[in-house]
């Protein structure tokens, strides 16, 4: 995509809270979510864990992608339930061009898209008006019925990649100190809280966003690397490090094997180049021993998260790039056997179930896990002891953040049906279960499960179903109306306004009840909706594109709206009859989600 302005536009906080009002007084959503999908925790069942020892209120959340760059992703994962949020991964080059499409969600799981498509100071300025928004929301009136008294406590886990050069650098340095004491930030931010908000504008913010980092390795980071970048991170910023691995620790040959072979994906080519120049087994579990002490002689604690995706040959070729990142549910197999087999070579060290009774409280390593979480596989891969398992190809999925609160639910379901109150009991009654079932722990078990009765789940006969599709070319205006293009968006770029009578009279049969438009400014043209559209076409692309930031709008090729302080159009590039077409819509500004400061202040 070359353009004129960068593939995204964050809005300010002003925006974003007239956003939620808006849409709170008028449809009871928030980002277009609705009040049904929101996560109410149970007053009898604890789903809280300790990740590095701060405390969060549920063991899922967002994995660092594309669910966790901008605010509005940040609050939508939260309302779902998540209260673990490891957030996208910034690096020094913050001025990437990434190819498009770069989301391919048609079966199991791809992407080229890999690092943060923001500056970082403004990933820095995101994060901030994020843990705000969670703030304020967390005492906000209207959501308490639907949040509970008490939401319970979340955690920012910072990500950053990929070389000690550029992460001891002042670019990503002066981000980190910034997560450390966000002050001057959020005191800037507190002129956008008017209106509604102004009662928090001298509100008490927590100025530590985060001082938790999760360091991102990808492919090829030589273990010298590593160790430098993970001391780096204890010595000169004070933080509590996990460091991701890479599923190539498990070796070619057993790669290949599982994912080509037993899985049956065929026609997946996993790349053997990536595996000679990755971390080495044997020198990986050295590493995580060695990072534990260094960490613990500092006070500091250490953990490892599994993994990161899987560099594979790009044979489909509908993405660029000659190679593309598998994720989903083969990654879940890979995951789920690299950790038994950790767990195998550091016996009793790993913080899993049954580890510190048979090592005098020592297993001390905390395992996070991201790889294919589902709703169907949460409970287990959670009794394995894992935490917390943050999700990002199943959230990509037509239902999108609404697909968390169904997760929680199914584990609380879960824990009730084992007789306990709280994770951490039900955990050791599986670990027990699963060693009366003759397996050493709950992880060989699930690895035993998945590989051999829940195979289905995982292998290409259960994910090669294709999307639904019909033969119509999609249009501007009128369409199935499926509401795919709104939840499948990390971005909440979609939104849907009432037919008006006009596109009746004009479209006929085939209008719809609703109407679908973008924010051009939110989307950075993914594909993702183009994928589960059932129709022929780009919705991002074909539905009306609205801006309202004028540098952005004369930036942009293609058609597009620029609207006014008022919502109205200003500009725009659409023949006579769409622009008519539009204005009708448009003309009910009490049915646009867009707060008025959000206009306003692009023409300000």
């Amino acid at each position: 995509m070359a353009e004129a302005t960068p593939p995204l536009t964050p809005m300010p906080l002003g925006d974003l809270l007239a956003r939620i009002e808006h849409e709170w007084t008028t449809r009871k959503k928030i980002f277009d979510l609705p009040n049904a999908r929101i996560w109410q925790p149970h007053d009898e069942i604890d789903l809280g864990f300790d990740f590095l020892g701060r405390r969060c209120a549920t063991p899922i959340g967002p994995a660092a992608g594309p669910h966790s760059q901008l605010a509005q992703n940040i609050v939508l994962s939260w309302l779902g339930g998540s209260r673990l949020f490891e957030l996208k991964t910034v690096q020094v080059l913050d001025d990437l061009e990434i190819a498009r499409p770069c989301i391919d969600m048609q079966t199991i799981g791809y992407n080229i898209e890999w690092s943060q498509e923001l500056t970082t100071s403004q990933s820095l300025t995101e994060y901030a008006k994020a843990w705000m928004l969670l703030a304020i929301l967390r005492d906000w009136e209207p959501l308490a019925p639907f949040v509970g008294p008490d939401p319970g406590p979340h955690v920012f886990d910072m990500s950053v990649g990929y070389d000690l050069a550029g992460i001891s650098g002042d670019k990503v340095s002066t981000f980190i100190n910034g997560m450390r004491d966000a002050t001057v930030e959020i005191d800037q931010l507190r002129a956008e809280l008017t209106g509604t908000w102004s009662r928090y504008a001298d509100a008490y913010f927590d100025p530590t966003i985060s001082d938790t980092l999760t360091l991102s390795t990808f492919h090829g980071c030589p273990p010298d690397e590593i160790e430098a970048i993970t001391k780096h991170l204890i010595d000169e910023h004070d933080l509590d490090v996990i460091v991701k691995l890479n599923p190539t620790l498990l070796g070619y040959e057993r790669v290949a094997r599982i994912v080509n072979d037993e899985l049956g994906y065929e026609d997946v080519s996993v790349k053997e180049s990536a595996f000679e120049e990755d971390l080495q087994f044997d020198r990986g579990i050295e590493l995580i021993g060695e990072l534990n002490d260094y960490a613990k002689e500092r006070d500091h604690r250490f953990g490892i998260k599994l993994t990161n995706t899987l560099v594979v040959d790009n044979a489909k070729q509908w993405m660029p790039e000659d190679t593309m990142y598998l994720s989903g549910p083969p990654l879940h197999v890979l995951a789920s056997t690299l950790l038994d087999a950790l767990d195998q070579a550091l016996p009793g060290q790993l913080d899993l179930p049954g580890n510190a009774a048979n090592n005098d409280g020592a297993a001390d390593i905390m395992v996070s896990f991201s790889a294919g979480i589902t709703k169907a596989n949460l409970a287990d891969s959670i009794a394995m002891g894992v935490q917390p398992a943050t999700v990002c190809s199943d959230l990509l999925k037509p239902g999108g953040y609404g697909r968390l609160a169904p997760m929680l639910k199914a584990l609380t379901t879960a824990v009730a049906d084992g007789n306990a109150s709280d994770l951490a009991a039900w955990k050791n009654e599986r670990h027990q279960a699963a060693r009366s079932a003759g397996h050493p722990s709950t992880v060989s078990q699930h690895v035993a499960n998945i590989r051999g009765d829940a195979i289905d789940l995982y292998h290409l006969r259960g994910n090669e179903k294709l999307p639904r599709a019909v033969d119509h070319d999609l249009e501007m205006f009128g369409c199935v109306a499926c509401n795919f293009c709104i939840t499948v968006c990390p971005n909440d770029a979609f939104f849907s306004i009432p037919t008006s009578e006009p596109i009746v009279d004009a479209v006929g049969d085939g209008a719809g009840r609703q109407q679908y438009l973008v924010l051009s400014e939110l989307c950075n043209e993914c594909g993702n909706c183009m994928t589960f559209c059932p129709e022929e076409g780009d919705p991002a692309m074909i539905k009306p594109r609205l801006y309202t930031t004028p540098e952005v709008y004369a930036g942009r090729s293609g058609h597009g709206v620029l609207l006014a302080a008022d919502g109205s159009v200003s500009d725009h590039r659409l023949d006579e009859a769409s622009i008519g077409l539009l204005q009708s819509l448009l003309a009910d500004d009490g049915s646009l989600p867009l707060g008025q400061s959000n206009t306003k202040r692009a023409h300000e």
